[in-house]
């Protein structure tokens, strides 16, 4: 499959050699695959190392000579069968969380030079896995994401159609024609997801049945990964169990004492971390005022926890069996399925922000006092430049066609300072009115 990453990836190599670069993603989301294709095409020969697998005696070189960098790389050639050139060859690290100390041992590699390293791995930043190590400052990172959909697009062999939506989007002009086409393969990926097994499973076979079990199958990886975590597994579990129960909510902060009675934010606090640093699920923090610096005016106890792939939200609100039947999938993709959509509408929309760089935000206020103050938010967007205190993007998202908007208009009069432009995101063509601009729901990653 064709990804954008690997773009970033050869701009790192043109780099010669000064960082190693670590990929970061969830599971299965597709980080192993694309570096074993950077590293066929892009370099004489390479070796790709699984500590999840790897021979015990790929291990002991690096307890035993890495003082010794000539013998070390003699006897991985050796154990590879695998011949290495000097400034041409690549060595990936994959897993590289199960063997801290290949991670430690960066820090000598890059700086002896001969060849260049890639680290992936699944659940990198958890302190377990990295307290008894040195970080090393050679060390450049990169995230990965479930295909978006231009990728999805590209997959689908529909790449024309996304370069309409980009001039679209661009001119502010409605899509036409081509807008139930664009509206259709948006739900189909928002029902697939963008997990690349899934997707390539669909492809194959149009069946979602069979992409339904894929993806039920790498929510069970991330269950077995909870599992492993000794001291808060149960709390973890209680979140991830928890999250199309609390998105489907009017509502959708998250509501801890759903998962523990009386819980409070330092009770769930590394739990969040956890979910959040395996890239399981995306994190929208409230801010208290649509400002430059969302960061800085953060209310960390109020947040909303989405998944990081819609497609997986989908299979993870159901029971097994609630959606296996083929017939169920193609009436949700008609929009002929009575579910609570907009949990999903505002899930693939988080997850479109997160890929395009967003971080998350949202804005709520449920003042009793003031009736002109009470308003919701879905979505706060800073502008990657300041150019003036115009830098703030409300954006509110509906899963059918939407004509009122309250809350929004609240927020434009009393924060009219700091927004740039105002976003309703819904299931019709672009329009232009009173100074909103109504978005179709696929022009999300252009905002």
């Amino acid at each position: 499959m064709k990804r954008k990453i690997y773009q970033d990836l050869i701009k790192w190599k043109e780099k010669n050699g000064r960082t190693a670069l670590l990929i970061e993603g969830a599971r299965r989301v597709g980080k192993s695959y694309i570096v074993h294709e950077f590293a066929q095409k892009e370099y004489r020969s390479f070796i790709m190392i699984d500590f999840s697998k790897t021979k015990n005696e790929i291990k002991e070189l690096f307890d035993e000579y890495l003082d010794d960098l000539d013998t070390f790389f003699n006897y991985l050639e050796i154990l590879t069968n695998t011949r290495l050139f000097e400034r041409d060859s690549l060595i990936v690290f994959d897993e590289v969380q199960l063997f801290p100390k290949a991670r430690q041992a960066i820090k000598h590699l890059v700086k002896d030079g001969r060849y260049d390293y890639i680290e992936t791995g699944s659940l990198i930043s958890i302190k377990n896995n990295v307290k008894d190590i040195l970080i090393p400052s050679e060390e450049e990172r990169l995230a990965m994401y479930p295909l978006d959909f231009e990728e999805f697009l590209w997959t689908t062999e529909n790449e024309c159609l996304f370069e309409a939506i980009r001039n679209c989007f661009l001119s502010l002009k409605p899509l036409g024609p081509l807008h139930r086409k664009a509206m259709q393969l948006f739900r189909q990926y928002m029902i697939i997801g963008g997990m690349p097994q899934a997707v390539e499973t669909f492809i194959n076979t149009n069946d979602f049945k069979r992409t339904d079990e894929i993806k039920r199958g790498i929510l069970s990886l991330y269950k077995d990964d909870i599992a492993k975590n000794e001291e808060k597994a149960l709390l973890i579990k209680g979140i991830f169990d928890d999250i199309p129960s609390q998105l489907s909510k009017h509502e959708k902060r998250f509501t801890y004492s759903k998962v523990r009675n009386k819980a409070k934010l330092r009770d769930m606090s590394e739990p969040f971390t956890w979910l959040k640093e395996s890239m399981i699920v995306n994190i929208c923090y409230k801010a208290l005022e649509p400002n430059f610096g969302l960061k800085m005016n953060l209310e960390s106890m109020a947040l909303k926890c989405y998944m990081g792939d819609t497609g997986l939200l989908l299979s993870h609100a159901f029971d097994e069996k609630g959606l296996l039947d083929n017939e169920i999938y193609r009436r949700l993709l008609f929009d002929k399925l009575s579910i609570n959509k907009g949990m999903l509408t505002e899930n693939i929309v988080a997850q479109m922000l997160v890929s395009s760089n967003h971080k998350l935000y949202y804005y709520a206020n449920s003042s009793r006092q003031n009736k002109d103050d009470r308003m919701e938010i879905d979505f706060l967007v800073a502008k990657s430049k300041l150019t003036n205190k115009h830098n703030i993007s409300p954006i509110e998202v509906k899963s059918s066609k939407y004509n009122t908007h309250r809350s929004l208009d609240k927020f434009n009069n009393k924060y009219s300072d700091f927004i740039d432009k105002a976003y309703v995101l819904d299931s019709s063509d672009v329009k232009i009115e009173n100074d909103i601009i109504y978005l179709p729901l696929y022009m999300t990653p252009f905002i």
